[in-house]
């Protein structure tokens, strides 16, 4: 049954992905190119710039996705009462799921900006001498504007998938935990935190993915240099130079590569947490 969706998903991506590791490798008639090599990683292994850009995206996507965990995390636990109550809370958090990542990135730079509205507000209450003087958030050399983008997008998305969770199990635990004297940061500790823990594995992991291989948001909200690498990987494979798209399949490779080893060891680290039965309560 489930054979034509799986047949169409291996089609299109694996015949994507062979495509790409066969120009990464060599085989890019295009330019003449036909013999196998790995002088393309090679070269974007030895470039300023990517190695620049491998350790700026590591970073931005580690503390982006730490910080939406912990916020989704806090989001969820604190509106699990509401959310039994109202179908409107669970409601409202899926609205910024609905929002792309480009338009939110539209939003962020107008209003961010040393000339946006958040500049003028703090200039016309004093805060700032002229609207210039507003901090740098968006195409800083930090990522600032990123990382607030994909909070802003991936909090919701966190807070919703434990949600889920919190609801569906109810307050059966907690309370037996109160009955027998455990305090209220005990029974967080020994009952809310490993039933959470599993939603909020796998929701981060997503999370991560994702913002390592996305490239619109730091198009609009980063700089040229440092960037991410999928933006670099976009500026070679759109080069009027030919001989440069090889270079960003090789480095589209690379990215899956790094994407699969980091899934790899974190749901081999994490296996633990993973099981309800396994989980500590008391």
């Amino acid at each position: 049954m489930i054979l034509p969706a799986a047949g169409a998903v291996f089609i299109i991506f694996g015949g994507g992905l062979f495509f790409a590791t066969a120009e990464s490798l060599g085989f890019f008639r295009p330019v003449g190119e036909s013999a196998f090599t790995f002088e393309n990683f090679a070269r974007i292994w030895n470039d300023p710039e990517i190695t620049r850009a491998i350790s700026f995206t590591l970073f931005l996507t580690s503390v982006s996705t730490l910080i939406s965990a912990v916020f989704g995390s806090i989001l969820a636990v604190w509106l699990r009462s509401l959310m039994r109550q109202r179908k409107i809370v669970k409601t409202v958090l899926q609205i910024p799921l609905a929002i792309p990542h480009l338009a939110v990135s539209l939003v962020l730079l107008g209003i961010l900006v040393p000339s946006g509205m958040f500049a003028r507000i703090f200039y016309l209450f004093g805060f700032v001498n002229t609207p210039a003087d507003f901090p740098v958030l968006v195409n800083d050399a930090y990522g600032i504007g990123i990382v607030f983008a994909y909070v802003l997008k991936e909090t919701p998305f966190v807070a919703l998938m434990i949600l889920t969770v919190l609801v569906r199990v109810g307050d059966e635990f907690e309370m037996v935990a109160q009955n027998l004297g455990a305090s209220k940061w005990q029974r967080f500790r020994f009952v809310i935190l490993p039933l959470i823990t599993p939603p909020l594995i796998f929701s981060s992991l997503i999370v991560w993915v994702f913002v390592f291989g996305a490239f619109e948001v730091p198009l609009i909200l980063g700089r040229i240099f440092p960037t991410m690498l999928a933006v670099v990987a976009q500026r070679k494979f759109g080069s009027t130079d030919i001989y440069e798209r090889p270079e960003a399949m090789a480095l589209a490779v690379l990215m899956t590569l790094t994407t699969m080893l980091f899934v790899r060891l974190y749901l081999r680290f994490t296996k633990s947490y993973l099981d309800f039965e396994k989980a500590p309560v008391l």
